[in-house]
């Protein structure tokens, strides 16, 4: 007699799943936050002078102060949590393009050297991205900004020794919480890709013959998306890839509303939640369709086992293959054929 198949019990589990996931996503649209009724204690930021390879050190030196003045008062209102991560950004070697500690915070930190670099990673992180958590999150440093941009540069490096790779931990939005109405809709990226595209012409002003990868993860991959379909300009025209890990869409119906002459790229590892969650848009609801979905037109790339915040873990298939498209290289394609359409 042969064995039973399971697979009756496989897609009863995934129902169950995107039940699931589509409760979670309606509680999001439900739940609101409150706010504290606190003035912020922490400054404005600090005045800079426009992005230039003569004002970068500059720059760095300014932000420098702004955090140490944010610490001062991190530690005057004792705000512990916001005090340890401010005490890690001004760590020795570490260099900023932009510091802001009001709120949930942002900040741009540079990863090697901007002015020689042949070729420069953006990491644009997703939902839940604070200032207090841009270097360690849950024990997974490679999950924030800060360890995120690290992890790749050393891939880098690794991989090649010679690569001329610098990395950029872009903070630079209001990324919203993963359990609110904002992650359904596109108005945070919307703002956000306003500012991306801001850094994309500051540093062709610091770089002109640089190209540029964008590695997208989670609702920074909308955040991208919305950037890419506001067309090409100054700076967007450097960008040679982008890729779109752990999305829960662009807003785009296609990759080639994204590339121009761009490439796009799209993974997503066996373990990610993100696979359940519905890709839909209506009534400007949802972000669209899922990027490694075949209709999408992406090149995907193999993700391994990586789950929604392990992409850029060390020794992972998903770091190799990111580091490969932010050194413009070719990543490895899905390794199970029709993985990509899980």
């Amino acid at each position: 007699m042969p064995p039973r198949s399971n697979a009756p019990q496989a897609r009863r589990a995934r129902r169950l799943r995107r039940a699931l996931a589509c409760v979670i996503t309606i509680t999001g649209v439900l739940l609101t936050t409150a706010g504290t009724g606190h003035a912020d204690p922490y400054a404005a930021p600090a005045a800079v002078p426009s992005l230039a390879p003569s004002t970068l050190d500059a720059r760095y030196d300014i932000e420098r102060r702004a955090i140490e003045q944010a610490l001062a008062t991190a530690h005057e209102v004792g705000d512990q949590d916001r005090a340890r991560s401010l005490g890690s950004l001004l760590q020795p070697g570490r260099r900023f393009l932009y510091f802001d500690p009001r709120g949930r915070g942002r900040a741009i930190e540079v990863v090697g050297d901007l002015t020689r670099a042949r070729r420069v990673a953006v990491l644009v992180p997703g939902a839940d991205s604070t200032l207090t958590d841009f270097d360690s999150k849950a024990d997974k440093p490679w999950s924030t900004p800060g360890g995120g941009a690290r992890a790749v540069y050393a891939q880098a490096r690794r991989a090649d020794p010679s690569s001329e790779l610098a990395v950029v931990a872009w903070l630079g939005y209001a990324s919203p919480r993963t359990f609110s109405s904002d992650v359904l809709t596109d108005e945070r990226a919307r703002q956000g890709a306003v500012e991306l595209r801001g850094l994309l012409k500051g540093l062709q002003r610091v770089n002109r013959t640089a190209e540029v990868g964008l590695l997208c993860h989670s609702y920074g991959s909308v955040v991208c998306g919305r950037a890419a379909l506001a067309g090409p300009g100054a700076g967007w025209r450097q960008v040679t890839d982008i890729a779109l890990y752990g999305s829960p869409g662009t807003t785009a119906w296609s990759a080639s509303r994204l590339g121009g002459t761009a490439r796009v790229w799209a993974g997503r590892g066996s373990t990610d939640w993100m696979e359940d969650v519905p890709h839909v848009r209506i009534f400007g609801l949802g972000l669209g369709p899922d990027p490694v979905s075949p209709d999408f037109g992406a090149r995907v790339f193999d993700a391994g086992t990586a789950g929604h915040s392990d992409y850029l873990a060390p020794g992972s298939r998903s770091l190799d293959n990111l580091t490969r498209i932010a050194l413009g290289r070719d990543a490895h394609p899905v390794s199970v054929p029709g993985s990509e359409s899980r």
